[in-house]
């Protein structure tokens, strides 16, 4: 249900937002085609937009819209508005935009202050704990001899140098899909990883290296621990906003739910199967 009701409040935002000024990128018998409307046409292509594509690929979808508004200008002039077919799906989005826009009026009237989400927040203190957590890198290589020769190469690096140097050789020697991050693995917790990793990672102190290598089914590994948090309670500021995001949603769903309760009281409805 909740999905729905936000795809509903999504979709009336991005009607509104049709009216709302937006780069021209092409005139078609005077009428304006936006960035805007390019972007409706890449929505069956999830996380593509205008803005993320290249200049090539900006022309062809730019010529797409274009085509599609000379269609669309035709198909006015050969009468398609008298049609009955085009009356009946009119009538039928109309009646779906009706209830978007009214859906997302309730949801913008809704706000949720500082206080509430405080509240919320430290009645369920326990949601918000947070494990002992590490941020690291690795380099993967097949050899356990290699591994060693990396090592040792590492050993003999100054330590205001070893960062520098892991993620040099992270990208040249690991073969792993994060070498060409520099190694980096992004911050994690014990149980994410295969346990001789994870054991080896959480072993490391801020800015060391692992001195043997660490062997699982991948292959061996050096590890190099960026940073460490331990366990703790999350900040009620980092959860904030989520907070007051759900608790929105929350009232909103209960609105919309205790209307449509109002209404089904007082409704004549007959059901067919």
């Amino acid at each position: 249900m909740r999905k729905i009701l936000l795809k509903s409040i999504l979709a009336a935002s991005l009607i509104a937002g049709v009216a709302n000024a937006s780069e021209v990128v092409a005139v078609v018998n005077g009428k304006e085609i936006t960035k805007q409307d390019v972007n409706q046409l890449l929505k069956a292509m999830p996380g593509l937009s205008f803005e993320k594509l290249t200049p090539e690929l900006k022309q062809k979808v730019i010529d797409q819209a274009i085509e599609r508004e000379l269609l669309k200008q035709y198909a006015k002039k050969s009468g398609i508005e008298k049609d009955e077919e085009y009356k009946k799906a009119l009538a039928k989005i109309k009646d779906d935009l009706a209830v978007e826009v009214w859906m997302k009026k309730q949801y913008d009237s809704i706000t949720v202050s500082d206080k509430e989400a405080k509240e919320f927040y430290n009645k369920n203190i326990d949601k918000f704990s947070r494990p002992q957590q590490v941020h690291a890198r690795h380099i993967l290589v097949k050899d356990e001899a290699e591994a060693k020769k990396i090592i040792e190469e590492l050993k003999k690096t100054p330590k205001d140098k070893l960062k520098e140097k892991f993620i040099e050789l992270a990208r040249t020697k690991s073969i792993g899909p994060s070498g060409k991050n520099g190694g980096d693995l992004g911050w994690f917790g014990k149980g994410q990883m295969v346990k001789p990793f994870s054991d080896a990672a959480f072993a490391l102190k801020k800015g060391e290296i692992t001195t043997s290598p660490v062997k699982t089914q991948f292959g061996y590994h050096i590890i190099y621990l960026e940073d460490k948090k331990e366990a703790g309670k999350i900040p009620f500021e980092d959860v904030k906003n989520k907070i007051k995001s759900e608790l929105k949603m929350e009232k909103f769903q209960e609105i919309v739910s205790k209307k449509a309760q109002e209404l089904k009281k007082s409704a004549k409805i007959e059901k067919k199967i």
